[in-house]
């Protein structure tokens, strides 16, 4: 096996700061600028990869689930493939684009819920920015917001997120929406 070595040092490190230096080892050709900076992106997706499975682990718990049978498995296994997937997604629009209507990736009664349960008031009527609704779905998870620029993490995200679906359901059955389908059954 060929093994083809990139060095990648940091050409503007912070003032103070030493330049990051990277010896990246791969079988990848690196016999041009464009297949060095192929490597290089792989490399930089890499750590995206590895928090989720950590999601995927420790988040779902999937490796602590015993199935007598392998198709058991692969459907459980594609269920906490999509909540691992969501928690990431979260995280990344919450950080990438924090200003954007948190209703292009929760549900109203998601939001309302959250927005009841931890701002202890009755949600606005125009929707939270995604940036803060992430926070408040991440103290439902142990996320303590403070005012430093500290953005929560895939660990409290994920707790938050599984919250949440609790207190969407009852948002939903008990709700100030909901009242008028309990009026019609009295």
């Amino acid at each position: 096996m060929t093994v083809n070595a990139v060095l990648v040092s940091e050409a503007d490190p912070p003032p103070g700061d030493e330049p990051v230096e990277w010896l990246l080892l791969t079988s990848l050709p690196v016999d041009d600028v464009e297949q060095v900076r192929q490597v290089v992106q792989f490399y930089c997706v890499r750590w995206m990869i590895e928090v989720f499975f950590r999601v995927l682990k420790s988040g779902c718990r999937v490796e602590e689930r015993r199935f007598e049978h392998i198709d058991r498995l692969l459907a459980c296994l594609a269920v906490y493939i999509v909540a691992a997937w969501r928690t990431l997604y979260v995280c990344r629009l919450g950080r990438g684009c924090p200003e954007m209507s948190c209703e292009a990736v929760f549900e109203a009664a998601e939001w309302k819920s959250v927005w009841k349960v931890v701002q202890r008031q009755d949600p606005p009527r125009k929707p939270p920015p995604l940036g803060m609704m992430v926070r408040l779905v991440a103290q439902l998870g142990g996320y303590v917001n403070r005012k430093r620029t500290d953005q929560p993490g895939p660990q409290t995200v994920w707790i938050g997120l599984q919250r949440m679906h609790d207190f969407a359901l009852c948002w939903q059955l008990f709700g100030p929406e909901a009242k008028n389908q309990f009026s019609t059954c009295v």
